[in-house]
């Protein structure tokens, strides 16, 4: 975790703080390496102490041999408070984002409020070390052997929620910790809905199936969409695909270190817009992936200046929607690389029409 930590204190010296307090869970992991869900770092440029209860001593000294594990008698984060009060720092980072309006009163009324430096580090996640690539590789693979496995059960008459069923068996049996969100089975006019859910509806010939799911190794996240039809395509079927995976095509081209991320997302979006589908895309291209399933930065037109750097993980994943009728979404998961991007989702994006 070396690397991770060396970030948090180069971080410390440029936001000119004495120390840190670090209670989101996802970054007490990135920055120790313990995975517990009770957990509180405290981090100076000499002082690297993960705070915990009874529970997770010995995971924590296991998890997180580079930290002093503090065992804790009651709340951990009153515990590590109470460590910076007797230090008396006078800047200290937190994690207001993390923290309920309970927790801030408590902690100011140990350490003044004047102490305390709004905070958020989750941008020191975005690069992934070749260490977390690998993960989030082997987590992407996972889904695409999950769905080859599961193809031939997409029928007529099996319900949505059996065909997630059978997904999320098959990640977890080829190593998924668990599903990385609710696995998305939306088929017919549900396939409208951009998170629809794995629901009881039926599966009927000539629905349009959407299939959004992700897997999780050692922490890190993987996702991926695929839209199938059952039966041979209509025309208008066939016209909104090629749209969709017109669009994404040209979202991944655009994905390259330096690139404005609401860029990226307008090269898709004018496509679709140009289709006459505009109304019918309305969330952003994509989201960063990591211990997380949405970090940032993100691929929208809300995206202001975060530009892409090599090392950054993002999906690509244009949709369309038309209430009533159905929907559309094509997702690839990618590594931001030196010259554009490489591509983690192998699952082919033909149109598939099953029989």
């Amino acid at each position: 975790m070396s690397a991770q930590y060396e970030k948090l204190t180069t971080w410390l010296q440029q936001q000119a703080l004495s120390a840190v307090l670090v209670s989101k869970r996802i970054n007490v992991r990135y920055f120790s390496g313990f995975a517990g869900s009770a957990g509180v770092l405290v981090v100076s440029p000499t002082t690297r102490k993960l705070f915990v209860d009874f529970r997770y001593v010995e995971q924590a000294r296991q998890t997180a041999p580079e930290f002093e594990t503090v065992k804790c008698k009651a709340n951990p984060l009153d515990a590590a408070v109470e460590y910076l009060r007797e230090q008396d720092f006078p800047q200290i980072g937190f994690e207001a984002e993390d923290l309920t309006v309970a927790d801030f009163r408590r902690i100011t009324s140990m350490v003044a409020e004047n102490h305390w430096i709004p905070a958020i580090l989750d941008s020191l996640r975005a690069v992934k070390s070749a260490d977390e690539l690998a993960k989030i590789e082997t987590a992407a693979r996972i889904l695409d052997q999950a769905f080859a496995k599961i193809l031939p059960q997409i029928r007529p008459g099996i319900a949505e929620h059996s065909l997630a069923a059978l997904l999320e068996y098959e990640m977890r049996q080829l190593g998924s910790e668990r599903t990385g969100f609710a696995t998305i089975v939306a088929s017919g006019p549900r396939s409208a809905l951009p998170h629809g859910v794995a629901a009881d509806r039926l599966l009927a010939t000539g629905d349009l199936v959407v299939f959004d799911f992700g897997a999780v190794y050692d922490g890190y996240h993987s996702d991926m969409t695929r839209t199938v039809c059952l039966g041979p395509a209509s025309d208008r079927q066939r016209q909104v695909y090629q749209t969709v995976l017109t669009a994404q095509m040209a979202g991944l081209a655009a994905v390259r270190p330096g690139a404005l991320c609401r860029d990226v997302d307008r090269t898709a979006r004018d496509i679709i817009e140009t289709a006459g589908y505009g109304e019918c895309f309305g969330h952003g291209l994509g989201h960063s992936v990591g211990l997380a399933i949405h970090e940032s930065p993100r691929l929208s037109p809300l995206a202001g200046e975060a530009r892409l750097e090599a090392g950054m993980v993002v999906t690509v994943e244009p949709g369309i929607y038309l209430p009533e009728w159905g929907g559309v979404r094509i997702e690839d998961l990618v590594v931001v690389a030196a010259d554009g991007c490489r591509i983690l989702s192998h699952t082919t994006k033909q149109l598939l029409e099953l029989t």
